[in-house]
This record gives C-alpha cells, sequence and structure tokens, in this order.
C-alpha cells in the first residue's frame, strides 16, 4: 500500500473535520422546535357526502347495476 503524502492527508482530515461540523450544525438546528404551520382547514361533510355520491354512482355504473 502506498503511503499518503502529508499535506493530502492533511486536506481529507479538514475535510472531514468540515463535514462533521455541518453535520452537527444541521443536527442541532433540526432539533430546535419550528413555529407550527396555520390548522388545515375544516372538513367539509358536504363535499365528502358529494365526493361518496358520486364514486358510488360509478361503481355501480361499472357493474352495470345501475337503473
Amino acid at each position: 500500500m502506498t503511503e499518503i503524502k502529508p499535506p493530502i492527508l492533511a486536506a481529507i482530515s479538514a475535510a472531514v473535520g468540515a463535514y462533521l461540523e455541518e453535520e452537527a450544525a444541521c443536527l442541532a438546528a433540526a432539533a430546535l422546535p419550528g413555529v407550527p404551520g396555520p390548522p388545515p382547514p375544516p372538513l367539509n361533510l358536504w363535499a365528502l357526502s358529494g365526493r361518496q355520491a358520486a364514486m358510488q354512482m360509478r361503481a355501480l355504473m361499472q357493474r352495470r347495476s345501475f337503473r
């Protein structure tokens, strides 16, 4: 196996150290609590019922049970 020259070894060590520092900073930033987003819109039961009826009608038509 060939030996690694000292300047190359120093560059590799510096790159690995910088990567580890950046990764630690990202993990620390991810651990901070974030601002919660806006609440989701309320559930519209009329729209849900309409979609369900349309899907049921389509299923009946596909089975040719629609009369």
